[in-house]
């Protein structure tokens, strides 16, 4: 055989095998490998967490929410909150839309014109339940103001999680309301721990306040409680427990007056950073900030730059960030129709103080 046919079978046999090739990527699988790697990526939720601690508090929530629900399913979200005044209630909501972004749904967050109106609160609920949507989350002002519109929800059909705060067993079953499944913190625990704070600050015993937010709201009444046992346990004369709404002015006002009746008062507990910001205030007016140890909670951002100021002495910090993902994650299971086995879902707390605030940096 001639070089010149040896050539041809060669180039013959290797367009053969090109052709194969090309026909065996066309007749294969339709989906490239690394395409569907991406897809996949895609559909898995990304933490947009830069703290590490709060990073491994989401992991953990993530992990007792499992199975987690299907993505990209459009579903729209009703979400009802306290009210946008408070900076605590804003990170809630960022909570609420990030997970909405990650698993491609839509939220929409109402609240009342401030922390104490819970007409207004059921209004705003009444003024979603009017439109399409497929679930809601809501956070009840008090344990009854919600129980209407939860039981208007659920007639239509809808499923209801609470975040934060829930509405009332007995109230809920008499007007036949359903709650699918509740985030929350524990909120005696976080009193509790600010109190005892106090008193080992102050070194012995000593007359200590407690300033609680909206009267007969279930977290304000828990965080009170938490505080009377924290300061009692640990040799703290408890002369006065006073209701602010939440408000620093009214909680400046308020600590003035106890300051007035007490002037050998040492510690006050408030169950919010806005009030415990207002009575730092106060105590520096009258003088007397170095002598009274103040300690509030939610650990926002004006109380994080008061306690690097050397001004509030410290907060009890959980995360309204990861109330808002966890409970429109909760929404999405509900509506979805998987089963939730536990009732309640725990987030952390912690107490911030001088000491370890900055290990908080980028907390929410």
């Amino acid at each position: 055989m001639s070089k010149k046919n040896d050539w041809k079978k060669i180039l013959l046999l290797v367009m053969s095998l090109l052709l194969i090739s090309v026909l065996a990527f066309g007749c294969g699988s339709k989906e490239d490998p690394s395409k569907k790697d991406a897809d996949q990526t895609e559909k898995t939720p990304v933490s947009t967490i830069d703290n590490a601690l709060l990073k491994d508090a989401e992991a953990k929530m993530l992990e007792a929410l499992a199975p987690l629900p299907e993505m990209g399913k459009g579903e729209k979200i009703g979400a009802i909150a306290f009210s946008m005044t408070n900076p605590f209630w804003v990170t809630v909501e960022e909570g609420y839309k990030d997970a909405a972004k990650e698993y491609g749904v839509t939220v929409d967050v109402v609240a009342a014109p401030n922390e104490a109106d819970e007409a207004g609160q059921l209004e705003a609920f009444n003024t979603l339940l009017a439109k399409d949507y497929n679930a809601f989350a809501i956070s009840a002002m008090t344990p009854f103001n919600l129980v209407p519109g939860v039981a208007a929800a659920n007639e239509k059909g809808l499923k209801v999680v609470a975040v934060g705060t829930n509405i009332d067993a007995d109230a809920a079953k008499d007007a036949k309301a359903v709650v699918e499944a509740f985030v929350t913190s524990d909120f005696k625990e976080q009193g509790k721990m600010g109190a005892e704070y106090i008193m080992k600050k102050i070194g012995g015993p000593a007359k200590v306040a407690v300033i609680q937010g909206q009267a007969g709201a279930d977290n304000s009444e828990q965080r009170k409680e938490g505080a009377i046992e924290g300061f009692k346990a640990n040799g703290g004369e408890v002369v006065a427990v006073e209701a602010a709404d939440w408000d620093a002015q009214k909680a400046y006002d308020i600590a003035t007056n106890i300051l007035k009746a007490n002037p050998d008062l040492r510690g006050i507990m408030c169950a919010n950073d806005d009030m415990a910001l207002g009575v730092v205030e106060a105590m520096k007016a009258a003088n007397k900030k170095d002598q009274v140890v103040v300690c509030g909670i939610d650990f926002i951002d004006n109380a994080r730059q008061s306690i690097m100021a050397g001004e509030l002495d410290g907060s009890v910090a959980m995360s309204p960030y990861l109330f808002g993902k966890a409970g429109l994650i909760l929404a999405l299971k509900a509506t979805q129709g998987q089963k939730i086995d536990t009732d309640i879902f725990w987030t952390p707390i912690g107490l911030i103080t001088a000491d370890n605030v900055a290990e908080y940096d980028g907390w929410k």
